[in-house]
């Protein structure tokens, strides 16, 4: 196989010339990256990352946190046995149902979710510096409708 010229070289390492799967691949690649630093600095995994930000906003039930993380209930229970002994979640019975157990962020939980979010924001912002404040803005609007598009088609 032949060798790539520098030109080819140069363009790919710029990420110009990408298809749109390899470019979609290293962006979700260098999205990981700067959150896996953020997670990293607190001790704390992607998944466990994710589960504070699911429980940001809402106190869903074990079923839906599984649905949302995409991870079957006993993977969930794990993950919420492992936050709850840090202290970053609790477990409530739901009032309109004892038998559904809600998970809810603690103070503390919500601190650090609070912290984190602030720390992969300030990440995620220098991953896109490079770009103009048009581009930052396409980029928001294409990306959103992707995960929206993504959503409504998985139900």
């Amino acid at each position: 196989m032949a060798k790539p010229s520098r030109s080819a070289r140069r363009r790919e390492t710029a990420g110009v010339g990408l298809t749109l799967p390899d470019a979609l691949a290293q962006l979700s690649f260098a999205v990981h990256g700067a959150i896996m630093r953020v997670a990293d600095v607190h001790d704390l995994s992607l998944v466990q990352v994710r589960l504070l930000g699911v429980l940001r906003d809402r106190e869903p039930g074990m079923f839906a946190v599984a649905a949302h993380l995409n991870l079957d209930k006993s993977s969930v229970t794990g993950l919420v046995d492992r936050a709850e002994r840090r202290g970053l979640v609790r477990r409530t019975t739901a009032l309109e149902d004892r038998r559904t157990v809600r998970v809810a962020l603690t103070a503390r939980g919500r601190l650090l979710t609070r912290r984190v979010a602030k720390e992969i924001e300030g990440e995620l912002a220098r991953l896109v510096e490079g770009l103009s404040a048009t581009h930052r803005r396409s980029l928001s609007r294409i990306a959103g409708h992707v995960v929206d598009v993504d959503a409504r088609r998985r139900g």
